[in-house]
């Protein structure tokens, strides 16, 4: 079995890797180890239901505090990926076979939870025909089931190596908002994302808001990945063509030496301009600062997303 506290059997592409320097984060990268007894029940309600987050296999920053308050990322579909992104903690290889109570372990710990809002994710499975598309829409069920007054946000993988009907599976369930993220710059692809494909997953975002305009779209990028500003003005322009109603934008963190090198820490006032030109360029809603992350703060920033698209209609 392997121990994936271990980076080489976490991340075996990556083992023969040269290091990368880790450099000393800044002052306001930097976050409290998380102490709360509201972290603790957290933890314990996940444990209890034996499931994944993505706020402990992606080593998110802010799982002190979303943890604290009761809030947590379910990562759905197992915890190995069978794609090896540059920037990504998620462990790499063979997944084990689809849980089929998991969509229902899922939404009994959102109702336990008292969750008013709840993000799913996944790993990437390229192993299953549909790319997981199913088992999304089972576990939007199987909450909407047991907590109906809870709003559900989705951040899928691209289903890249599926048939273009998938899409549909996903978007017929109806979550209130499906997050997919561009990650990068396209120029960075090959070395950041090589499994992906940049126009691609801009496809996905904008068939999603053809097969259902009512649904919120949501997408994220990381900078100090060796982008620069006018590529980062480039995405959004790319987002808003396909109808993009979310943007986010956080300051990568290298998870080891293994891993892309951070070229640089952006600083707080160009999160700050990019949030600006963001709003310029039609976004209903813009999250911009070094610590965001696509699921940081979710459940308010829906409410405002919400408000957003009335005060547009006009309402």
């Amino acid at each position: 079995m392997r121990d994936l506290k271990i980076p080489d059997q976490r991340h075996p592409e990556k083992a023969h890797r040269a290091d990368n320097a880790q450099p000393k984060k800044p002052s306001w990268i930097r976050v409290k180890a998380p102490t709360s007894a509201g972290y603790k029940a957290t933890r314990d309600v996940i444990k209890e239901n034996r499931l994944v987050t993505v706020c402990e296999e992606a080593g998110c920053p802010n799982v002190g505090e979303c943890w604290s308050q009761g809030h947590a990322t379910m990562m759905i579909m197992g915890e190995i990926c069978t794609r090896g992104c540059t920037f990504c903690n998620v462990a790499t290889g063979k997944p084990q076979n689809l849980d089929a109570f998991e969509p229902g372990r899922v939404a009994h710990a959102v109702a336990k939870l008292g969750l008013n809002h709840v993000v799913v994710t996944s790993v990437d499975r390229d192993d299953l025909q549909d790319g997981g598309a199913e088992h999304f829409a089972q576990t939007i069920r199987a909450i909407r089931h047991r907590s109906p007054s809870t709003t559900i946000e989705i951040l899928t993988p691209d289903f890249l190596k599926c048939d273009d009907s998938v899409l549909e599976t996903v978007v017929a369930a109806k979550p209130d908002v499906f997050n997919h993220n561009l990650e990068t710059v396209p120029g960075l692809y090959l070395e950041v994302r090589p499994g992906a494909r940049y126009f691609h997953s801009l496809r996905l975002l904008q068939r999603v808001k053809e097969l259902d305009p009512t649904i919120f779209t949501k997408s994220g990028i990381m900078v100090g990945l060796g982008e620069n500003g006018v590529q980062v003005r480039q995405v959004m322009d790319d987002m808003r063509a396909a109808d993009v109603d979310f943007l986010t934008i956080g300051q990568y963190l290298q998870p080891t030496p293994k891993h892309h090198a951070v070229d640089r820490f952006v600083t707080p006032e160009e999160f700050a301009s990019y949030e600006k030109a963001a709003y310029g360029k039609g976004f209903l809603m813009v999250s911009s600062t070094p610590l965001t992350r696509s699921s940081y703060h979710a459940g308010d920033d829906f409410e405002r997303l919400r408000a957003a698209r009335l005060a547009r209609l006009g309402a």
